[in-house]
């Protein structure tokens, strides 16, 4: 009897041993979770601040490639990014009066000079993540046409229409100056989204069928037909642009590394044009921007470098 019932203190024991054992490693455990997500950005010496990052774009195959890009590097240093399309006039209003944080699409002087205009002192300017861009308009290369006031004498073939975007938006207002300018009675802009002017392009050329587009660059049309942009001596699309990013005032106290991260923001028109064809061929944008992200990882560490 003595022997048996050591034996069973014995096992009550071994077995109480065991649950404290049990419930110091699952405290350990819990503890270790709960410090990775809360060190996170200490053990990358970054002061995150406001985790939560909304950036807004317009709807142009530039912009859906470089938001989710940088979208997705925001994310991989521990924010919680929203990306929302809207209409232009929306997209800078909405950062100008703090609605939302930021945007990487604005195209200056001239495609989004009168928002500038407007909401400039309302605005943080972080500088160019982008030269060499270029709007005007633009025609397959088997056309006989080379400049904006050759298209008077294709006017028939082409119904006196030229395919636009939406309405509204820099280039189309660019080219409703170029029929004033050049003296094109009759002709107008035909309005409808950039999808729909890309699909249209597309047809004509598999049909090699006349067409004139409102264009830009960089884009991958470009890349995947053979393209021409009409000459513009009169100058209605302007000069050179440059594709600036803007943020709300209060951004940087408020999400310091986000600010630097965007501030930090810089590339090629080969590096988005790559992203823009993944996209046009049937990627996930957030896929495609992965993929850059992955083969470019020495300008990503760039533009994360918070000590510059």
């Amino acid at each position: 009897m003595f022997k048996l019932t050591w034996k069973h203190l014995g096992i009550v024991f071994v077995l109480m041993l065991s649950l404290v054992l049990a419930a110091c490693g699952n405290g350990d455990s819990t503890d270790d979770s709960s410090s990775d997500d809360n060190n996170s950005e200490e053990a990358s010496g970054a002061d995150l601040g406001n985790k939560e990052i909304e950036l807004v774009y317009v709807e142009w195959d530039t912009e859906v490639a470089s938001t989710n890009v940088i979208a997705q590097v925001l994310k991989e240093q521990g924010y919680d990014v929203t990306v929302t399309p809207l209409d232009n006039a929306v997209m800078w209003e909405s950062v100008a009066s703090g609605d939302t944080d930021g945007m990487v699409a604005a195209w200056l002087p001239t495609t989004h000079g009168d928002l500038y205009e407007e909401y400039q002192d309302q605005l943080v300017e972080l500088g160019v993540n982008l030269k060499g861009a270029k709007t005007g308009l633009v025609v397959p290369e088997y056309m006989d046409v080379n400049s904006i006031g050759d298209l008077a004498d294709v006017s028939d073939e082409l119904d006196s229409a030229i395919t636009g975007i939406e309405p509204g938006s820099g280039v189309v207002q660019s080219s409703e100056q170029a029929i004033e300018d050049y003296s094109l009675d009759g002709w107008a802009v035909e309005t409808s989204s950039s999808g729909a002017m890309a699909t249209a392009l597309g047809e004509a050329i598999d049909n090699e069928e006349p067409i004139v587009v409102t264009g830009w660059s960089p884009h991958w049309m470009f890349s995947k037909y053979d393209l021409k942009y009409l000459e513009d001596p009169e100058g209605s699309f302007g000069e050179e642009e440059t594709i600036e990013t803007m943020v709300r005032q209060g951004l940087e106290e408020d999400s310091p590394a986000a600010y630097q991260i965007l501030d930090n923001f810089n590339w090629e028109s080969a590096d988005i044009e790559s992203v823009m064809l993944d996209i046009q061929n049937g990627t996930a944008p957030e896929e495609a921007a992965q993929t850059w992200i992955e083969d470019n990882q020495d300008k990503v560490d760039e533009w994360t470098n918070l000590e510059q």
